[in-house]
């Protein structure tokens, strides 16, 4: 099918990268939504098993810490066994995960599900998807491109929440589950359909370029291609901006997955406000957030990329130090959700478009992933600190203030990279 609609598209000069592009966007999307949705269920498990918001929260920290620490090995094999049939592999994974926990009834089940087969399946198709994609098919309108995937992420992450929140009050958290695993088969299929490891599979040339570029020769074994992200990560480290990145991504995930997206709606319910209310608030930071996505991915290939993420993160402290302040009417949550919903994953394609300078584009998206890996101890820190500031403090806004500072600290983080030669990773 992919053939004959390359083909069909070519006459009329449009090309299938296109179609890669939205099969990957719909992919990231339910794929984000299952990470997303565990922010729905925190207070109907409380409910029905007893669990503290700690209890919950580390099983949730677990699963973010492994969406971002597969997500370098996830390059590699995408690298080596193809994106299509990793793509496949992940859906199938977080499904299983998801089918398996409408039974579960021990906290052990609920880390080992959500926590470990989900955080694996849905670390096979983290940002790294979006990265490889954007480098492989594209060499014009990247950064578009890399903002359109990365909308796609807070998009399916947020968007599913309102939707979620009322099947869980009317129907329980198992009936959303279900929607969840429906979504994730439909996007399986349109990959099955559709999806193509690189424009050369269809004799095509990258976007923008006029030579087809030949997939490189794949001679190593399993054993040295596990060893392929330790080798990057040990060059990568030697060169500071990896680490300026690194950093700046940490604080990227504890501001946004770990926390707002985990503890959001509990923090709303502590001052009066509905499951549902507060769903739709993330929900309208998710539309909000796809509009300034896509800015920031048009801006990335036009400003210098630094000054763009010193404005980000210093949106993102401004909104998070504000919220505390504020009291929780529909006029200051609405407010918070426009300044904070701008700039939720806006980080990602400047970020992207760094690493690629300076790491070069073979090894970029197993360099991002390590950068991606950050993001998610960030958010797996966030999410374990705001279940415990609220356990042991009754009270979100402890995790709130000092996510709001830590951005801060980002803003001045990011102008210290420098913008020298790129940096030549051995073997790139």
């Amino acid at each position: 099918m992919s053939t004959a609609l390359a083909r069909r598209l070519a006459t009329g000069k449009i090309h299938y990268g296109w179609v890669v592009l939205a099969t990957t966007f719909l992919t990231m999307l339910v794929v984000a939504g299952a990470v997303g949705a565990p922010g729905v269920f925190i207070v109907p498990l409380q409910r029905e098993f007893g669990w503290t918001a700690a209890d919950i929260s580390a099983a949730l920290a677990i699963r973010f810490l492994l969406f971002g620490l597969i997500g370098p090995f996830a390059a590699a094999f995408m690298n080596r066994f193809g994106v299509r049939r990793m793509m496949l592999i992940s859906l199938g994974i977080v499904t299983i995960g998801l089918l398996l926990s409408l039974g579960m009834s021990q906290l052990w089940q609920l880390v080992l599900l959500w926590g470990v087969v989900i955080g694996l399946g849905t670390g096979l198709t983290a940002m790294v998807l979006g990265a490889t994609v954007a480098t492989r098919w594209f060499s014009h309108r990247r950064g578009l491109v890399m903002g359109l995937l990365s909308a796609s992420t807070a998009t399916g992450q947020l968007a599913f929440l309102p939707l979620l929140a009322g099947m869980t009050d009317t129907l329980g958290w198992r009936s959303a589950v279900l929607l969840v695993c429906g979504a994730i088969l439909l996007a399986a299929l349109v990959v099955l359909l559709l999806m193509r490891d690189r424009p050369s599979d269809l004799n095509l040339p990258p976007y923008g370029d006029s030579a087809i570029q030949p997939p490189p020769v794949q001679t190593i074994g399993f054993g040295a291609l596990l060893l392929t992200p330790i080798t990057v990560l040990r060059d990568a480290a030697k060169v500071p901006t990896f680490w300026f990145l690194f950093l700046s991504f940490y604080i990227c995930g504890a501001s946004t997955n770990g926390l707002v997206q985990t503890h959001f709606i509990a923090l709303c319910g502590d001052y009066g406000l509905a499951a549902i209310g507060a769903a739709s608030m993330l929900a309208m930071m998710g539309l909000f957030d796809f509009g300034g996505t896509l800015a920031s991915g048009w801006l990335s290939d036009r400003f210098d990329n630094r000054w763009l993420l010193f404005c980000y993160y210093g949106l993102r402290g401004a909104s998070l130090l504000y919220l505390p302040f504020s009291d929780f009417s529909l006029y200051s949550l609405s407010l918070f959700a426009v300044f904070y919903g701008l700039d939720w994953v806006a980080t990602v394609p400047p970020t992207v478009k760094l690493t690629a300078q300076r790491f070069g584009p073979e090894r970029a998206n197993i360099v991002f992933g390590w950068i991606f890996a950050g993001h998610q101890l960030g958010a797996a820190s966030a999410a374990m600190a705001g279940g415990l500031s609220r356990t042991v403090w009754h009270s979100y806004m402890p995790a709130f203030v000092a996510a709001g500072l830590l951005c801060l600290i980002g803003a001045g983080l990011v102008l210290m990279i420098n913008r020298g030669r790129p940096a030549i990773l051995q073997g790139a």
